[in-house]
């Protein structure tokens, strides 16, 4: 017999919640606070309410002291979205984490330059030492001496920057400016090794509230935490968490173990998005996690979660997904679940499975992949630098030329080219109508690659704007720009295993240089999907949103995403060694991230749910499913 919620008497059980936060933002007698707040529970409402209290009660002593209250929030849609609930009071400054340290280390020019300095001196170091022990002639040697020759170019051209310049939203191309792991680095280091610059801090922010604190930064959410606790007397921190929905790995893993004693730690149960189904299904999933439990809604339906398994290698996934669809249609009597008006939400565990369906899986896979992760984040955002020279700067351009309008072509090249800046004209003089041509022949040169119809790859683009100058090439691509014909062929044909470790090639370059190599057509793929003109999403670009119908797709061959593992978490697969090492040590593992993502996509539903496994043994998957009491026996089917 189907378990059932008792039926709560009152919706509003997290009200007192608001309360212990408000008792906690004092300026006199500040308690730093960690809030649980689970799917649904409506977060963002306890941060506005904790905003408008500071509001009533401080306004006048902050305005007074020359004090602010700093958010934190993870987009800027975020940002935007609490700034609009707050009639955007100059009192709260609101921002992302990169606007919010820019505006700390912002102007601090000199200590930027010895902060740099020293980096760069040290890589150096570090890549002449490996040098020293590698082969000559290997890819790897020629990555590293290119990247050599780069650092030595910036160190050498630090001594001529004034003032350093960075764009949070922007792509920071240019000599003096910062990229954005550097301005996180940077503050971070700023405001744990100097202790007026955290006073500063704390003057200017009395209050620091900070959203999505799961996925805030490692390195400054453990410099937040270190202020706090050597100013705990003036200096008020809150952290607005659900750890399951913890999706980046730049993260603080171990966030809200071993706080001090004097934090106070709400926590919200209600969860007023889900149906009743769905919540009893999310519940299950994170119990072996934390044992946080949310409670429904009086008003919310039962709902619908359904779990239909197919063998992994169907004729047709698309025709096996409608049919799904169909089902669903009829066990929920919801016609929009099918047909020409369907009004479903497709989520998928991993973006290769995107990738493969919209068709830019071949330039997605060096990049996601790269072993540091360092590249990772900034695909999954849009946000990495070399790939916006395509997306931002090429693309445009190309589609506007297909579309024949060259005044946008004109005007794209006139606000980014480094050929049409103010100094360069200025420095020209007489020459500027020699400088104009030289603008349009390059132009010229970058359109000549899709005549007759042709297909240039992201290379062959590369290379015709380091020859042109027809844009700046970003840092992460430089070494391979500098790169001549014949290193260039070293590259390609010097692909083998090397035998010593110093004679692997840099991952971050070599994932650059298998990137480069695909065709740029889809880079027009990508640029829809990372914008959100796409049908489908993931589960990094659905948190914080809900949908009436969701279909999540499951499918670990197609992911092919070494992160996660949804044939183990799942039970068609055995955990391995390791796994059982991580678990036994409490240790992040592919089982436990996968968990997360699971729930994040699940906890997106409003009315009905439906998940749909591929996997190599389907009665496998039904039996641990119904094991473990994620499903009932008339909630699973296997389609053949």
């Amino acid at each position: 017999m189907r378990e059932s919620f008792p039926i709560m008497d009152d919706n509003n059980i997290d009200n007192h919640v608001d309360d212990e936060i408000s008792a906690c933002l004092s300026l006199d007698k500040p308690i730093s606070f960690f809030l649980f707040a689970g799917a649904g529970s409506g977060k963002t409402r306890s941060l506005v309410n904790a905003l408008n209290y500071l509001r009533e009660v401080y306004t006048k002593r902050l305005r007074l002291n020359g004090q602010r209250v700093g958010v934190i929030t993870y987009t800027n849609a975020a940002c935007d979205e609490i700034k609009r609930r707050l009639d955007f009071d100059p009192l709260i400054e609101v921002s992302t984490i990169h606007s919010f340290v820019w505006s700390l280390i912002g102007g601090l020019n000199f200590d930027i330059k010895q902060w740099l300095k020293e980096k760069l001196e040290n890589d150096i170091v570090d890549l002449k030492e490996k040098q020293s022990k590698g082969r000559a002639g290997t890819k790897a040697a020629l990555d590293r001496e290119k990247s050599i020759d780069t650092k030595r170019e910036r160190l050498s051209g630090l001594d001529n920057i004034k003032r350093f310049t960075y764009n949070p939203n922007g792509d920071n191309r240019g000599r003096d400016s910062l990229n954005h792991s550097e301005v996180i680095k940077i503050g971070a280091d700023f405001l744990r090794g100097r202790p007026l610059m955290q006073s500063i801090f704390v003057s200017k922010y009395p209050i620091l509230l900070i959203d999505e604190s799961q996925d805030t930064n490692k390195l400054l959410m453990e410099a937040f935490l270190e202020i706090q606790q050597k100013h705990s007397g003036r200096f008020l921190m809150g952290l607005f968490v659900d750890t399951m929905q913890r999706i980046y790995g730049d993260g603080k893993i171990d966030l809200g173990q071993n706080l001090p004693i004097d934090w106070a730690k709400p926590a919200k149960k209600m969860n007023h998005r889900c149906p009743r189904r769905v919540i009893k299904l999310i519940n299950k999933i994170r119990s072996s996690v934390d044992n946080q439990e949310q409670k429904p809604r009086t008003d919310k339906d039962e709902g619908f979660a359904r779990l239909f398994i197919l063998h992994s290698d169907p004729e047709d996934r698309r025709e096996a997904e409608n049919r799904v669809a169909e089902r669903m249609a009829t066990i929920t009597s919801d016609a929009l679940w099918s047909g020409t008006k369907a009004d479903i939400k497709t989520l998928t565990i991993e973006h290769h499975m995107v990738a493969r369906r919209m068709g830019f899986l071949e330039m997605l896979e060096p990049l996601y992949n790269e072993s540091s992760g360092i590249l990772k984040t900034g695909f999954l955002d849009g946000t990495l630098p070399g790939l916006r020279l395509f997306s931002q700067l090429v693309l445009p351009i190309v589609k506007a030329k297909q579309n024949e309008d060259d005044i946008s072509v004109t005007a794209i090249v006139r606000k980014n080219s480094p050929l049409l800046s103010k100094a360069v004209f200025k420095a020209k003089g007489a020459n500027q109508p020699l400088q104009i041509k030289q603008a349009r022949e390059a132009t010229e040169m970058l359109l000549a690659l899709w005549a007759d119809n042709g297909e240039p790859s992201f290379l062959d683009v590369l290379q015709c704007i380091v020859k042109t100058g027809l844009f700046e090439i970003t840092e992460s691509l430089r070494p391979i720009a500098l790169r001549n014909e014949a290193e260039q062929e070293v590259v390609e044909k010097n692909g083998g295993t090397p035998p010593l470790e110093e004679d692997y090639p840099d991952s971050v370059l070599d994932a650059w240089d298998k990137f480069l190599l695909t065709s740029f057509a889809q880079i027009e793929h990508y640029a829809a999907y990372v914008n959100g003109q796409s049908q489908f999403e993931t589960h990094q670009g659905v948190k914080g949103l809900e949908f009436p119908r969701v279909m999540i797709i499951i499918d670990d061959s197609e992911a092919r995403g070494f992160l996660f593992s949804y044939d183990k978490l799942l039970g068609a697969k055995e955990k391995t060694a390791t796994d059982l090492k991580n678990e036994s040590e409490g240790n992040d593992s592919s089982i436990e991230r996968t968990r997360r993502l699971f729930y994040v996509t699940c906890s997106r539903t409003e009315k009905s749910l439906a998940i749909i496994v591929y996997s190599t043994d389907p009665e496998k998957v039904r039996e641990h499913v119904l094991s473990e009491g994620w499903f009932e026996n008339n909630e699973v089917e296997i389609l053949t």
